[in-house]
């Protein structure tokens, strides 16, 4: 499948002609997240459709999000892969301070070793996380069908658009002029993964995406996903997510804004256990 009629053609900072597609704004990951306040995101609206009550402490600044350890590593895993070396060694500082009784370097645990990092300025990633972003990019593009889905598109693109009278926004991991929208996972087993999407709602997180990118394009693109185990043996699997499962998902989307949009109104914010449940099984 071919999208030409937002693909176009435009000069990048070293004046080479490369593809983009035109509709995509390219913005630092940062400045995507600060217009949270501003736009709804699938993340935003899974929250919502779990607990409304901590949807909307969240929209108040009440409660943050958390950063966990394992996090740094799927985030520039996706650098790596999808942006490319040059833009990942810029991004993260690598390695760390060596003791000089051992030899060996600080564990990324130590003082020395969070001084260090913070005089560095950036996200750090110590040799074992460097290696294993090496193994997964590695893993990704030895798996034939993974490699063609990113063998020509753009990475971290930013599409917003208004969706069921919501201002709201996606930032796509991978978006091909031929084959449509990609995305990519990092996993402990391949084969739980598809256990894991539902857990995780990645459907209507993809759905949410197509339907953007649908507003502003008026086509219904494929939409695929790429994931790569974080452990040995880093299998890498690709799936096409069903048009029964996006139709599915795009609705229980546009419900849950549906919903939201009530709530706003009524300024009324339930937890979804008011009433009392009858507990039936063992």
């Amino acid at each position: 499948m071919s999208i030409p009629s937002v693909f176009r053609k435009r000069r990048n900072e070293s004046g080479d002609l490369v593809d983009d597609l035109g509709f995509l704004i390219h913005e630092p990951a940062d400045t995507y997240h600060a217009q949270a306040g501003k736009f709804l995101s699938s993340h935003l609206l899974a929250d919502f459709r779990r607990n409304p009550l901590l949807f909307h402490k969240k929209e108040l600044g009440l409660v943050q999000d958390q950063d966990r350890p394992a996090y740094i590593v799927g985030r520039a895993a996706h650098v790596m892969i999808l942006e490319g070396r040059e833009v990942y060694e810029r991004t993260y500082a690598f390695g760390g301070p060596i003791n000089p009784k051992t030899g060996q370097p600080f564990g990324s645990r130590t003082k020395a070793f969070q001084d260090w990092a913070d005089e560095k300025g950036k996200p750090v990633l110590d040799d074992e996380q460097a290696a294993l972003i090496e193994r997964l990019g590695v893993s990704v593009q030895a798996h034939k069908h993974a490699s063609a889905l990113l063998a020509e598109g753009v990475p971290e693109g930013v599409v917003r658009a208004t969706y069921c009278s919501l201002p709201c926004q996606a930032r796509l991991d991978w978006l091909s002029p031929e084959r449509g929208i990609v995305d990519l996972k990092t996993c402990d087993n391949l084969d739980w993964l598809q256990t894991d999407a539902r857990g995780y709602g990645y459907a209507y997180q993809l759905a949410f995406y197509r339907s953007l990118v649908s507003g502003v394009t008026g086509m219904n693109l494929p939409v695929y996903m790429i994931a790569v185990e974080k452990r040995e043996p880093h299998r890498c699997g690709v799936w096409r997510i069903s048009e029964e499962v996006l139709g599915l998902a795009q609705k229980e989307n546009e419900d849950g804004i549906a919903r939201l949009i009530a709530c706003r109104e009524r300024d009324e914010w339930l937890t979804g256990y008011e009433d009392i449940r009858e507990f039936d099984w063992i």
